[in-house]
Parts: C-alpha cells; structure tokens; sequence
C-alpha cells in the first residue's frame, strides 16, 4: 500500500497549486477585482454568474448553490474522486513528489484508481501515436492524407493507429506496469475467450480529452472493409469516459471559446480537424452521441454565458433533413439559449471536412460565416414543402409553420418572426399571422405574461432556489447583522490588518449563533494576529469549528468581496471593526442607563455615581468608535 500522505505535503501542494488555473480548465473566469474572479457555477445551471474565486485565499464559493471549498474540493466535486486522489491528481500537476508515510516517496501503482486510470489512457496514446508512424499504419496515414491532413495535424490532435493482433497494446501495457483490471476499467481492453483483448483493432484512433487535458478515452475509425464491428467505436463508459459530458477538440477550442464567445458543433472528428485548419478554433464534435443539455452546459459556462443575447451557438449539418430535424428541437425544453443558435449548411450536403477537400479553408472559414438563425432555418424548411405561388400552398404553409412560431418562449423574439413569417409566406396581412401566432401561444401558456427577458413563467422554480444549502445561515444582506459578517470577512480575508482589534472583540459582538461559532473558531486557531494567511488560515479556521455544518459558511464568507475597493480596503476594516464595538458598547450603556433608573442617589450615593462614572466613560468611548466607524464603505452599508 501507499500508505499515508502526510498533512504537510497536502498543505504544500494547495499552497503551489492555483487555484484559479485548477477551475479554469473547466469554467470561463473573469477578474472582478485584485483578488476576486467570477463565473458561471459548474454544479447549477445559472444565467448570472455567482460563482467566486479568490486566489489570494485558495477558496470558491457559489452564492447560488452553496457550494464551496478550496481546490480539493473542487476536484472532488467535479470530477467525483476521493480526497487521496484530488491530492495525487495536483500533485502530478505540479510535480510534486510525495512521501507517502509507511510507503516510501515513490508513487506505487494502487495510489489512486481515477489516476492509474488517466495514466493508463495517457500511455495507450503514446503508445498509439507511436504506431501510426510504423509501416503497418500505411492506411492510416493515407486516410489522413487523402483528407487533407499532414503529420502536424495528426500530431495536434494525438491521432494514433490500434495494431492487427488480438493482445498487441495490451501486452505492451501490462509490461509497462498496468493491470488488466486497470486496463479493463480504462475501456482499453477486455476479456476474450482466450484472455485479455485490445479494444480496438486496425482502426484509425483519437484521443478524447477532457477539459484538463487527460486522455479519457478514444474514437476509433474502420479503415478496412473486412472490419465489420461499426463505421466508428468509441471507449464505453468508464470512470472517466461520460459520452454525455465530452466533446472532441474541446481541449484545444476552450480558449478560443471563452474569447470569442462562439461555438461551432460539427458531427464528426475529420470535420473539427478541418475547422481548425481552416482557422476555426471554436469547433468541437460530441462523441458517439448526439450533443444534449450536459454538452451545451459545459459550453455556457465557458462561454461566461451570463447574458441571454451573448455568444453564439453554430450546429453545422451535411444535409437539409438533419438539419431540419435538430433545428426543430429548440422549439422543446426551455429553449434557455435557441435565439443564440444558428445553423451553417454546407453545399451540396458535404460536410465541412469535404467542403475543406473541395473549395479550401476560405470555403470552411465562409460556411461559418453565412450561418442564419436556427428559428428562420427550422421556419423556412417547412416552408420549402409547399409551393407558395399558389394561394393553397400559402394557406398550407401558414398552417405549418404558425404552430412551430408559437412555440418560441421568448416573447419579443416569437412576434418578430411572427411578422417575418408573413413576408416570407407572402401574406399581406402581418396582423392577421401575428394574431393568430399569439392566440396558439396562449392557449399553450406562452402568451406573454411570463417574466424575465425569455418569457418563462414565473412559476418554473429558479435552479439557484432548487440548489439551496440545506444548512441555515444568516442571510446575507440582514442589515442588523452586517457588522458581524464584514467583521468576520476582514479576520478571514485580511488576518493582517483585523489582527489585535478583531482579536479583541468580545464574543457578545456576535449576536447571530453561527457568527460567534466561527468568531470563536477564529479565536481557537491562533486568533487573526497568529500570523497565518491564506487558503492555510481558511483551513485552520474550519478545522477549529465546533459544528463542522458552518464549513461552507467559512468558505463563503472567505470568497465574499468587500463592498469597497481594493485601496480603501484598510480604513473599512478598521470602520467595521470599530462598527462592531460600537454595537456592543451601546448595548452595555442600555444595560447601565436601565440599572441607573432602577437606583435611587440617595439611597446608595456612592454605587450611583460609579455607575454614573462607567456611563460618561462608555459614553466617551462609544463616541470615539463612532468617529472611527465614519467611512464611506460603511454608510453605503
């Protein structure tokens, strides 16, 4: 066994580690301050982004969903791994070594099965890639040529060849150390009758990778006519194989995505080579099956998709019928981002790698280009059933399509290509179709009264409502509590400046159970002036919880930016702490003032006039906090 890994190494790796790097391999981030950058969450659909990085402090926190964590909880979250394993995987990130306790500083082969499983994949590609330059490949690379792709081509994309012979990569993986249960799980070889098999054979090979760059599986093309298992296999599902969650080229197209908010879906993996040889870096293809919600919400988060009319969506189809047949299916669902998609056909029903082999990149680069709304694409494919020179065929053709216009949710949007429909059926009476396109839709609960900028009822529940954290917590923007929270932000956020007057704050400045938990956290791992800082002060607060359920509160209140900017971040510290002492401080006069009324002076002359004493000085201090808590950032508050 591998035995332990020490609390020094976890700590060191996330403290080498970036954050920000880690997430933005697979969401759109965006700075939004000097420590503070925002996106799209990756665990709840969302139109705005409340998705928050701080760098500084190791630390996300979605104020939508709750979740939140630093890097290791991160991976675990989204790529489903253990701890062990989130820590291995950055490890090897980094090259970092680790010296497991009992086990040596080597990294033996059971240390985790989601990395034995990325390094398995990672090999079968060398290894695949190395025997498309073997003579044996001949036809493999002649597939490659005939289709206008050199060996540079082939190398971006890690095209490979999988070898005659039943056991061929298999033997070559088990000597290199691999299990056949590893190989077995990775999706690259299986049990024949004889023992173990290869997966694939004779076939022209792409690695699939997913958004970090790790090899999770392959797509695999016949290349000769007595292969009778299918035109393309794909890896079956694995631990890390979701035909469901990848797309092909999405590796190298993420950037490219991110900046110019665009993206190009093709059906196959010569056609994304194609796009981007013609300069098309946004071109992806889903694998062995048809692109589906997981795949466009993987796009909108890196896409930074936080407005309904930003970025575009472009589905690129070989033929009129396919097209038609996608194109009718924004019409269903909640059609969250059809008015943002568009269909490029190609001429001649080619698809774009044969477009590329015909008419050059200028061709590929202006099928792009030349795209029309997929609404007008869908609209105009029934229109073309019916012959509209005749007054039959235009009744027809209205009867078609004003049911399929009524569908669009989006209110603005179904009235103008109401309007479009009768200029392009030739009916002079626009009211008319545009009546008749609102009258469907209310009968359907599409009529107009439904709220937000795409017309959906107020009724359908909000996904950030649905994802609420089952843990109560004080409400964020609670005006009573709102010295507490931005004092507990500046001890987690800025240990530094809070420091001794944080430290010195008494608990009964903490009136919400949850705030004085963490205070007293704080106070337990060394205090703000303990000299930690960072995602290691964020830990050592959460460790010292004594109700570990207020973790992801630590987390958010660490993420959370101050309502100031950076440079005034220093005076508003000092206003809000002073703020908080303030409250407590007005609370204790209350107490004084209401025994002063209780006592009588001539009763107990000298108790009365040491209380008396107490008020003026607490009086004097009160009023000096007050001068300190006088800051802009505050009175906003």
């Amino acid at each position: 066994m591998s035995g332990r890994i020490p609390d020094r190494d976890i700590a060191a790796i996330r403290e080498q580690t970036r954050i920000e790097e880690i997430i933005g391999d697979y969401v759109a981030l965006r700075q939004a301050g000097s420590d503070r950058m925002t996106g799209l969450c990756p665990f709840h659909d969302e139109k705005t982004p409340s998705f928050h990085v701080r760098p500084h402090h190791g630390h996300f926190h979605c104020f939508g969903c709750g979740e939140g964590g630093d890097v290791y909880s991160f991976l675990q979250k989204q790529e489903h791994v253990s701890f062990v394993e989130a820590v291995e995987q950055l490890a090897d990130r980094i090259g970092y070594r680790i010296s497991y306790e009992g086990g040596g500083t080597a990294i033996v082969r059971d240390r985790g099965t989601r990395a034995r499983l990325v390094a398995a994949n990672a090999a079968a590609q060398r290894y695949y890639a190395e025997q498309l330059r073997t003579a044996d490949a001949q036809t493999a690379r002649d597939f490659l040529k005939d289709r206008g792709f050199d060996g540079t081509a082939a190398e971006k994309f890690g095209c490979g060849y999988a070898p005659a012979g039943w056991d061929t990569m298999t033997k070559a993986m088990l000597n290199q150390g691999f299990t056949f249960a590893e190989l077995e799980a990775a999706g690259l070889a299986k049990q024949g009758k004889r023992g173990p098999i290869d997966r694939f054979h004779r076939r022209l090979l792409w690695p699939i990778r997913n958004l970090g760059g790790d090899v999770i599986g392959f797509g695999a093309r016949k290349l000769f006519d007595d292969d009778n298992l299918g035109k393309y296999m794909n890896t079956p599902e694995t631990m890390l194989y979701k035909k469901k969650q990848v797309l092909f080229g999405l590796d190298l197209a993420k950037k490219h995505i991110a900046k110019t908010h665009q993206v190009v879906i093709v059906e196959g993996y010569t056609d994304v080579m194609a796009m981007h040889a013609a300069g098309v870096d946004t071109a992806v293809a889903s694998c062995g099956t048809a692109f589906g919600e997981d795949h466009l919400a993987l796009i909108r988060r890196l896409m930074m998709d936080d407005s309904y009319f930003r970025g575009e969506v472009i589905y690129t189809f070989d033929g009129d019928d396919a097209g038609q047949a996608a194109a009718l299916k924004a019409f269903e669902g909640e059609q969250s981002i059809a008015g943002q998609t568009f269909v490029a056909v190609a001429p001649d029903g080619m698809d774009p790698c044969e477009l590329r082999q015909e008419s050059g990149d200028p061709a590929v680069r202006d099928l792009v280009a030349r795209r029309i709304p997929m609404f007008q694409f869908a609209i105009k494919a029934l229109m073309r059933k019916h012959d509209l020179d005749t007054a039959e065929g235009r009744v027809a053709a209205l009867r078609d399509t004003v049911p399929v216009v009524a569908r669009i949710r989006d209110v603005a949007l179904r009235d103008e290509y109401a309007r479009q429909l009768a200029g392009w059926v030739g009916w002079e009476d626009v009211a008319q179709v545009l009546s008749r396109v609102r009258g469907i839709a209310g009968k359907s609960g599409r009529g107009g009264g439904g709220s937000g900028r795409n017309g959906r009822g107020t009724s359908r529940t909000r996904p950030e409502a649905m994802s609420a954290p089952p843990t109560a917590r004080p409400l964020r923007n609670d005006p009573r509590l709102w010295p507490q929270r931005e004092a507990l932000k500046a001890a987690l956020q800025y240990p530094a400046i809070a420091a001794t007057v944080f430290d010195s704050l008494p608990g009964e400045c903490f009136t919400d159970g949850s705030y004085l938990r963490i205070r007293n956290a704080v106070a337990e791992a060394g205090g703000a002036a303990s000299g930690l800082g960072g995602a290691a002060w964020v830990e050592a607060v959460a460790q010292a919880l004594d109700d570990t359920a207020l973790a992801p509160l630590v987390t958010e209140l660490a993420v959370e930016a101050m309502p100031v900017e950076d440079d005034k971040i220093p005076r508003f510290i000092s206003s809000v702490l002073a703020r908080s002492q303030e409250v407590w401080v007005g609370s204790q006069i209350a107490d004084i003032k209401s025994k002063l009324r209780r006592m009588s002076p001539g009763t107990d002359p000298d108790g009365y006039n040491a209380l008396f004493g107490d008020l003026v000085a607490l009086e004097a201090y009160r009023r000096s906090l007050l001068e300190q808590a006088v800051d802009a950032g505050v009175e906003a508050l």
